[in-house]
């Protein structure tokens, strides 16, 4: 087999093992799959000149750095940002706050107190029961696809699915969904390469204004408790400790954010790629096996979340020839990872049900994905509602990606029904 060559828009240095490839760079955000592929062939461990730091895109070292308790979330600086945190931040104190009490930026033993009470309310719901809602809800919205038309999946079908389903489990308003999609998208694009002072002061506009809204409906909730996600963590316990309103606020922000934010781009993915397979898509949900295996296969094939960020609590060589200090950041490849040709056979071929599954899309160790059953839910019933009622569902043009390799979704993706 010939080795690949280097993709054009990238520069690489085997002896230092340097990177230059900027994220913003059409050719790598529209397909980043074919600068992996290269880059595993070169060992899959590099510093990512653009980011500052050492990343790692195989699937071994990505599992193991998850679980690595010697790294965390939390800057020991302070809160983890792509800008460093010695900059004057006076501008994000709104912001700040929320990130300041967010479980998914701290480590034990704060992290395992909220993570306990959170996940006690979350799987308190019991997950499965919320699948008729979900199936209702994709066929509510398949009802109202246009005909002989080609229109965009997305803002019809994967947007308003899961913001629906988590502002009902939280207990918020519905009609507020795309109010929660924009403050959801500003606080987001926080985390994105080469952000923007317009960039930060419209996240720290936005958390403020979320903040201040679910404020308002704890208070409601605290008088009136309802059968909702947000009554349920104003009353969850451990050992006699609740949240505290900071706390419970910021749970509920991430909760929602990331509730809908990464199952939106997986299902455009998950979308995109089983109509690029051609032939019927009902044959990959024949069975509830065969819809599990399919979305295991969607999550690894094309992942919604391809970076990782991880700090280091202590001097390390962590891998060979890699030494990192205390402090220093180190990126995860998720995306990369789930394209190993150590890890998987044929890894650029989609196939559901392979024996080799073991998708890092969800994280691993403390801060796996909490909504992880919700997430695999939701794209289970929602997918196999949408080929089962819509077999000759069609692309209408070649889909395309966002600029934001970060978090990896389409702009949009036109679709024609058939019907």
């Amino acid at each position: 087999m010939q080795p690949l060559q280097p993709p054009p828009y990238l520069s690489f240095d085997a002896t230092t093992r340097r990177l230059r490839l900027d994220p913003r760079e059409p050719r790598f955000y529209q397909n980043p799959y074919e600068a992996y592929a290269w880059l595993h062939e070169q060992g899959s461990t590099f510093f990512w000149e653009q980011f500052g730091h050492w990343c790692f895109g195989g699937h071994d070292d990505v599992n193991r750095l998850l679980r690595d308790r010697r790294l965390g979330r939390q800057n020991p600086a302070g809160i983890p940002d792509s800008r460093g945190a010695g900059q004057d931040r006076s501008h994000l104190k709104s912001f700040d706050a929320i990130e300041a009490h967010s479980m998914l930026e701290l480590e034990p033993p704060v992290h395992t107190r909220l993570r306990t009470l959170v996940n006690r309310a979350f799987v308190s719901r019991q997950v499965e029961r919320l699948r008729p809602r979900v199936e209702a809800l994709a066929h509510e919205l398949i009802d109202g696809f246009p005909a002989g038309e080609a229109f965009d999946l997305l803002p019809a079908f994967a947007t308003p699915l899961p913001i629906t389903i988590i502002a009902e489990m939280l207990g918020v308003p519905v009609a507020m969904g795309p109010q929660l999609l924009d403050w959801s998208h500003d606080m987001v694009a926080m985390y994105t390469h080469g952000r923007t002072r317009e960039t930060e002061l419209a996240a720290d506009r936005a958390a403020r204004e979320f903040s201040d809204f679910l404020r308002g409906y704890v208070a409601e909730r605290k008088k009136a408790p309802g059968d909702d996600l947000l009554s349920l963590l104003i009353s969850a316990q451990e050992n006699g400790q609740k949240l505290t309103e900071d706390e419970l606020v910021s749970s509920a922000i991430l909760l929602l954010n990331a509730g809908h934010e990464a199952t939106v781009h997986q299902a455009g993915n998950a979308v995109r790629a089983i109509l690029q397979q051609g032939g019927d898509p009902r044959r990959f949900f024949a069975s509830a096996d065969a819809t599990a295996a399919t979305v295991e296969e969607c999550l690894r094939f094309d992942a919604p979340l391809h970076y990782f960020a991880r700090y280091t609590y202590e001097d390390l060589e962590i891998a060979p020839g890699v030494t990192v200090k205390s402090g220093d950041q180190l990126g995860l490849l998720l995306g990369m990872a789930n394209r190993d040709p150590a890890a998987f056979s044929d890894p650029g071929t989609f196939s559901p049900g392979r024996a080799d599954q073991k998708n890092v899309s969800f994280g691993a160790g403390i801060h796996f994905c909490i909504g992880a059953p919700l997430a695999r839910l939701e794209l289970q019933a929602a997918l196999g509602v949408l080929f089962d009622r819509l077999p000759n569902l069609a692309l209408a043009g070649e889909p395309r990606f966002r600029d934001s390799w970060h978090f990896h979704g389409l702009e949009r993706l036109m679709v024609t029904t058939g019907v």
